[in-house]
């Protein structure tokens, strides 16, 4: 108790210091950067608990940090890593990770290639959504990018080759990523913890991610587009409760891919004060279950329309649009758990978020954070979307209201 109270606390005492806090130090005459955030939140909801938070009654356990060390040793090669942490409900639980670790040579603005624990570039946010500092929203549309999932995308063990191409004045810039590695997810992220309700605790969840991105930098000023598409072949161990048999006591559980992928496609205009975005993301997962014996296809698919304004310096109004629809079924020995394909209609295979938000920029390293949710739907099917049943043991209501504070430092 007494070290969640300190880092609840810690943006507050961090927002006092001075934008020089953060500075380069050397050693051996080489210098370093340090960087680093830090956000604290509070979420209340009117009916469903979420993001696996007891929010119906208020809850404050929704907070993360990071800090970061960076060189260059020439001017063209870099090396960094960032260490994270975070607590949201029962997610990340204070667990610490090496968020990324990434040596980086670039040859020339063409051509580039960078090795580690990378960043996975999907999308427009993918790569910096645990940067919030640089959103003008409390939580990005959770339709593209479920917070309680960040563990699944996030990044990967491996290389990465990029660069920019100038393809004229009048057709404007072409950025690529063609990336491949090994993703590995925590037990304490959004998957494992919904199969929990089911008695089944992971050992071991992930496997090879690969993909691509590609973002065009259009002759319009302000308007980039893009497409990302990447492709996994996720397995993962660990032991469950037998449906026949309940009290049989556990058997091992093993699950894999048969097809894991992901196409997005994003758009975002930036001019002035004035920012619009709107993503498109299909994410389709048929995965072997049950050791073998059952097969659950999955097929996600969710979008949104987001836009702000900075009416001041300090103060910013946006909003946003987020939908999210999932038709999940099984098929095999546990088919009578969900035998049939259901309709995304019904409340629970979608969620519908009409959202507000303002940020006030506090000042220049320090912001705070008001949004409301107007949900319709909990998307409780067998891949997780914020709604959980074992924070909802009485069931779902079909609509959920939620207000989010939220403040954050960065330096």
């Amino acid at each position: 108790m007494h070290r969640r109270i300190l880092w609840a606390l810690i943006p507050l005492f961090i927002g006092s210091w001075p934008p020089s806090f953060a500075q380069e130090f050397k050693v051996l005459d080489h210098p370093f950067q340090v960087h680093g955030f830090a956000s604290q939140g509070f979420l209340y909801t009117s009916d469903n608990n979420w993001l696996t938070t007891h929010s119906s009654g208020g809850s404050g356990a929704f907070t993360d940090f990071g800090f970061n060390i960076s060189t260059f040793v020439n001017d063209k090669f870099r090396v960094g890593a960032q260490f994270y942490d975070r607590n949201l409900g029962n997610l990340g639980e204070w667990h610490p990770s090496l968020d990324w670790a990434v040596a980086d040579y670039r040859f020339g603005s063409r051509f580039g290639i960078r090795g580690g624990k990378v960043k996975t570039r999907l999308g427009l946010h993918n790569d910096t959504q645990d940067l919030e500092f640089l959103s003008p929203f409390a939580l990005l549309p959770q339709s593209v990018y479920p917070t309680d999932l960040r563990d699944a995308t996030i990044a990967h063990l491996g290389g990465d080759i990029y660069g920019k191409v100038d393809v004229g004045r009048s057709f404007g810039a072409l950025s690529y990523t063609l990336y491949a590695g090994h993703r590995s997810d925590t037990k304490y992220s959004g998957y494992p913890y919904l199969l929990t309700q089911y008695g089944t605790q992971f050992n071991t969840y992930g496997g090879l991610q690969y993909g691509a991105n590609l973002r065009w930098n259009t002759p319009w000023k302000g308007l980039l587009l893009g497409v990302s598409r990447m492709n996994e072949e996720i397995s993962a161990h660990g032991t469950a409760v037998d449906v026949f048999n309940p009290s049989g006591g556990r058997i091992p559980w093993a699950e894999w891919s048969r097809a894991d992928w992901t196409n997005q496609f994003y758009g975002e205009y930036a001019r002035g004060k004035l920012l619009l975005e709107a993503e498109y993301r299909r994410y389709l997962r048929d995965q072997m279950i049950d050791s073998g014996r059952s097969e659950n296809p999955v097929d996600v698919r969710g979008w949104y329309v987001a836009g702000a304004y900075r009416v001041t310096k300090r103060l910013q109004f946006g909003s946003y649009y987020s939908h999210y629809t999932v038709s999940s079924f099984l098929k095999g020995q546990i088919a009578f758990m969900q035998p049939t394909p259901p309709s995304t209609d019904l409340p629970a295979y979608h969620v519908y978020d009409k959202v507000v938000s303002a940020r006030v920029d506090l000042n220049r390293w320090w912001e705070a954070k008001i949004e409301g949710h107007f949900m319709e739907g909990y998307g409780n099917a067998t891949y997780p979307n914020g709604f959980y049943p074992q924070l909802n043991p009485n069931g779902f209501k079909p609509n959920t209201n939620a207000l989010v504070l939220k403040t954050g430092v960065n330096f």
